[in-house]
């Protein structure tokens, strides 16, 4: 035996086991192209404040970081996770950025030297694993600008066996997710329901796999996803192409805030 802790034996918050172990598979998931196509149109970063200073609440292995920074290389990039693993896997991959740990849901662990940094911040897929989601954005406000830009994406409709395995608390309706705004002191700009209708379709086919989706990303399992599974995800990647980015009936939740103060 090993001596390592079985996949369903790790806490679902072990976030340096989830980014060891899942990186790469996590890059295989259409939803993510998708996802940061609709972050990189919020942020709006040709326009507003000048030059972008961006923080990312919950960078993960810095892919987020690495795709911004190809098209938008003169931005100030600085990506906070509680995940040692992760803070060290994307500072290899972008060496142009900053990536520093820091446990989002405790203010006092974030980094003072850039206390009102952000004139625009993400913060992707991170709300539906914390307890309090609107203390953790209250938190990381003093690290925002006045007038600060901040996009947010969380998970709506069901929630999925992996899911569960991987943590989420709780998944968000528009008016959920615009009460934690409010909450947090935020000033909610829009909030949407974006991938209609055909990441809706992807998200049902995920709860329909069920427990055997886990089974198939476990760590150390040997097994290549099944071939059925990597043609699904490439024909979902072409039909997100003509998802509908705004609206009542998408489960990719988008929202822009504003810090209040300044201009968003």
């Amino acid at each position: 035996m090993s001596g390592q802790p079985s996949a369903s034996a790790r806490s679902p918050d072990d976030w340096d086991s989830h980014w060891t172990n899942y990186a790469d598979s996590n890059e295989l998931n259409p939803a993510n192209d998708y996802r940061r196509q609709l972050i990189h149109e919020a942020l709006d970063l040709e326009s507003g404040a000048q030059p972008v200073s961006l923080l990312e609440l919950g960078c993960g292995h810095g892919h987020f970081a690495a795709d911004l920074l190809r098209s938008h290389p003169r931005v100030r990039f600085v990506g906070l996770d509680r995940s040692a693993a992760a803070v060290q896997l994307a500072s290899e991959k972008v060496p142009a950025a900053v990536f520093l740990q820091a446990d989002l849901a405790q203010p006092g662990s974030l980094p003072a030297q850039y206390r009102g940094f952000a004139n625009r911040a993400v913060c992707s897929e991170v709300l539906e694993h914390v307890d309090d989601p609107a203390a953790l954005l209250r938190g990381a406000r003093a690290l925002f600008a006045p007038g600060c830009r901040v996009v947010i994406t969380v998970p709506g409709g069901p929630m999925s066996a992996f899911d569960r395995h991987i943590g989420h608390r709780r998944h968000y309706t528009r008016d959920a997710l615009t009460r934690v705004l409010r909450d947090a002191g935020l000033e909610p700009i829009r909030v949407e329901g974006a991938g209609f209708p055909f990441f809706n379709a992807y998200r049902l086919a995920v709860v329909a796999r069920g427990d055997r989706l886990i089974a198939d990303a476990a760590p150390g399992s040997g097994r290549p996803l099944p071939i059925s599974a990597r043609a699904a995800m490439r024909a979902f990647s072409t039909l997100f192409r003509f998802n509908r980015a705004q609206g009542r009936w998408g489960w990719q939740l988008l929202a822009i805030a504003r810090e209040p103060g300044g201009s968003a």
